[in-house]
């Protein structure tokens, strides 16, 4: 039997990104193109300094990134508040009736990158999320617990069985997006959750990497993020979940971008920007796995429909070979931003 040639262009609907960091101001500015090139819309993520916790301040933040916008640029950013114990749901409410809040993210405080004002007591946003699931509000969950005594690698696991589980009980109509899953154990989370009300996030990062690429040899700062890359079968795990055609699995790179002198020093910032290269990245293991016949459900069609939203109607076409990208991405007025996988290009690359 003659192998088939590998296929040399791949035009799919127009991806949209279902977690994004942009942050502000100069950053913003340089990062946000590198995100419209690509992608229709994106879930932005509200930790910045001070987060972005109510309706007025999703809308400020979402005047910021229009005013931001590449010339040309078709553009929607889709906004989140910053779940805190103070959290009012008739704010919440407010805001997704008046089309400026999408969703709400859950970050356990101290998780991550500015999550210090984030949940320490489920029991006190019950009300908001007793409201959210009324109204049909997604909550986004960074899933990882903060407990010193619980390994980094198993954070993920511990939170889903401490907190995920529970809450999934007690809110059994609530939507949930277990974001940047990194496990087995978040795989086969949403994959016992028989009634589409959960789904996914995966970023390229932890589809590409494992614990070795960040540690042996040498700690890479570049690939340190949150929740960490972990051990090989979990990569794995990841992979097979992505490619598989469920539709509970969806696109969200995660990107988040860090001047260079903040990840390269003695206690370095956790993020990766990719969103240069993330489509690149996703194809390239999408041909890997034999399944790039499932790329554009995964990129382009699941997210919007576990969001309730259209499909985009424009496209965009990937052609096989090696782009020469930088490894830094200058930023006005500041240190200059690492290009995830910057000299390091895999075999696909977006056309224009």
């Amino acid at each position: 039997m003659t192998a088939q040639p590998p296929i040399g262009r791949l035009t799919i609907r127009r991806p949209d990104d279902w977690h994004l960091h942009l942050r502000d101001g100069a950053m913003l500015r340089a990062v946000l193109p590198h995100t419209t090139a690509h992608f229709a819309r994106a879930i932005i993520m509200p930790n910045l300094t001070p987060p972005v916790v109510t309706t007025a301040d999703a809308r400020a933040y979402r005047d910021r990134i229009l005013a931001a916008l590449p010339a040309g640029a078709r553009f929607t950013p889709l906004m989140t508040a910053y779940l805190t114990e103070g959290t009012d749901p008739d704010d919440l409410a407010r805001g997704q009736a008046e089309g400026v809040l999408t969703a709400v993210k859950l970050y356990p405080a101290g998780a991550t990158t500015n999550s210090h004002g984030g949940v320490r007591d489920l029991a006190k946003v019950r009300p908001a999320l007793e409201r959210m699931q009324a109204i049909g509000l997604p909550l986004l969950v960074h899933g990882e617990v903060v407990d010193p005594e619980v390994d980094i690698f198993d954070r993920e696991a511990v939170f889903i069985e401490r907190h995920l589980q529970p809450i999934r009980t007690d809110f059994p109509e609530l939507r949930i997006v277990c974001e940047h899953v990194t496990t087995q154990d978040g795989v086969d989370f949403v994959l016992d959750q028989g009634d589409g009300r959960v789904g996914a996030t995966i970023t390229p990062q932890h589809l590409v990497l494992n614990r070795n690429d960040l540690l042996v040899g040498g700690v890479r700062p570049h690939y340190y993020c949150l929740p960490v890359v972990k051990r090989e079968r979990h990569r794995l795990a990841l992979r097979a979940a992505a490619t598989s055609g469920d539709p509970r699995f969806f696109l969200g790179t995660d990107s988040a971008p860090h001047p260079v002198h903040a990840k390269e020093t003695a206690c370095g910032c956790a993020g990766v920007f990719n969103a240069r290269v993330a489509l690149a990245c996703y194809a390239q293991v999408f041909e890997e796995e034999g399944a790039l016949d499932r790329f554009e459900a995964f990129a382009s069609l699941n997210g919007p429909a576990f969001y309730g939203l259209p499909v985009n109607e424009e496209t965009v076409t990937l052609v096989r070979g090696a782009e020469d990208l930088p490894e830094r991405l200058p930023v006005p007025g500041g240190d200059d931003v690492h290009v995830f996988r910057g000299k390091t290009v895999p075999g696909w690359r977006v056309e224009g």
